[in-house]
């Protein structure tokens, strides 16, 4: 069972509500964001249709299940940013990670330490063998986080993917199994 929020040193990791229409879109709407996310910027509407599948949690039972936490800083109101946590295995146990922030918080090291906290939940509570992440590979600031969490470059995928403007992108695959996770104390 996931208990939640999770705190760390500087943030609290909660469910989404409707109150946080306002955060989501801030970051959700940027053209420079929803490049790295293969899709168009989100309206206004489509975050408050997200916001209700968000604020329900997850079952966290079948392949596709997610569970996506709002990251705010511990001290201050508002929504910086989110992790996802997909499970996209039951079978073979593994997950997705993956971080959307707004620009305006970046470089403060909360990507990483917000993505430590939910792969520490994917490992501990919900027994993740394997947990990855897909990025473009011009998002330099996601390779950075990959790193900091002890996950390895797996895979390069050249023009597997199209943008949200139509252009060909490629994508870094990112992995580290529990049993090194707990061996290098991440």
């Amino acid at each position: 069972m996931i208990t939640l929020p999770l705190s760390t040193e500087r943030l609290r990791l909660r469910l989404f509500t409707p109150d946080d229409l306002d955060d989501l879109h801030a970051y959700q709407g940027i053209p420079e964001v929803a490049r790295y996310l293969y899709r168009p910027p989100l309206t206004r509407d489509k975050c408050a249709e997200s916001l209700v599948r968000r604020s329900a949690g997850t079952r966290w039972a079948e392949d596709g299940d997610d569970l996506v936490v709002a990251v705010c800083r511990a001290q201050e109101p508002g929504v910086v940013g989110e992790i996802v946590l997909k499970l996209a295995s039951a079978r073979a146990r593994q997950a997705e990670i993956g971080w959307v922030f707004h620009p305006a918080h970046g470089g403060q090291g909360y990507a990483a330490e917000a993505a430590r906290a939910v792969a520490a939940l994917a490992f501990e509570a919900f027994g993740v063998h394997r947990l990855f992440a897909r990025l473009d590979t011009r998002n330099t600031g996601s390779v950075r986080v990959c790193e900091r969490l002890g996950m390895a470059r797996e895979a390069h995928l050249v023009e597997n993917d199209l943008d949200g403007d139509g252009e060909w992108g490629s994508e870094y695959v990112y992995a580290v199994r529990a049993d090194r996770w707990r061996a290098e104390g991440v």
